[in-house]
């Protein structure tokens, strides 16, 4: 008698999936994150090189703000070019706010020890923002101040500063500044507390304008306080000082 051998059945077992394909692909995705978030960044610095920006950040922070409570809001902003502002008014805000504006690359690193120094001393903490590092914060950031923002300010800082002039980074501050509630650049502010364009803004209006931008919600241009007449003639002599070097 003869024995039939019967073919062995096999069953083929499923594939899994590839796990090492499975992580790389997740490890690109991770690093095509931020590497696009930073292409972003630099194509949209430089855009804004050679176009007004149409709103800044803050503008925006500040009407969420005023949605959430309830409070009414009417921003006044105006872009105006150069030229068109006051060579007061130009001098004005680095006299106050970033005397070494044409010197440094973003950083004011003597002015940073100071504040580093004078904190240390037990006393208030000292601003040591220079016109760049606020520029960077009112257009791409948000107000709040931790090391987070404060790490983003640093880098949108260098590119502004690799990307862009001096001329441009003054003129676009000074048109996106805070000047008040709802109060934006250079331009409302001259035709909201002085009735003129900025380009006939005087160095005593000028200063007066400069010398609430620490807090320019509770110092007021159009109503200054004793701290802010005195604050206006130091910037005064400040303007003096930088024209005659």
């Amino acid at each position: 008698m003869t024995r039939v051998i019967m073919p062995a059945v096999t069953t083929r077992s499923k594939v899994s999936p590839n796990k090492g394909t499975a992580w790389r692909r997740i490890r690109l995705i991770l690093l095509l994150i931020p590497v696009g978030y930073l292409v972003f960044c630099v194509a949209l610095t430089v855009l804004l090189r050679f176009i007004a920006p149409p709103f800044s950040m803050l503008m925006i922070e500040r009407r969420v703000e005023a949605w959430r409570t309830g409070q009414k809001y009417s921003p006044q902003y105006k872009w105006v070019d150069f030229d068109r502002i006051a060579p007061s008014m130009r001098l004005a805000v680095i006299a106050s706010e970033d005397q070494n504006f044409t010197q440094h690359h973003g950083f004011d690193w003597q002015a940073i020890q100071r504040a580093i120094d004078y904190d240390e001393n037990g006393k208030r903490v000292r601003g040591a923002s220079t016109i760049s590092q606020q520029t960077a914060k009112n257009l791409f950031l948000w107000p709040e101040r931790d090391w987070l923002r404060k790490g983003f300010e640093a880098y949108f800082t260098v590119l502004l500063e690799s990307c862009w002039d001096k001329h441009r980074i003054l003129e676009t501050y000074l048109n996106i500044v805070e000047f008040g509630d709802g109060i934006y650049g250079v331009e409302a502010a001259a035709e909201q507390y002085f009735h003129k364009p900025a380009a006939r803004l005087s160095a005593e209006e000028a200063a007066l304008l400069a010398a609430v931008l620490p807090n320019p919600h509770r110092l007021k241009a159009n109503a200054p306080s004793a701290y802010v007449r005195e604050r206006q003639q130091w910037i005064l002599q400040q303007m003096g000082h930088l024209k005659s070097d």
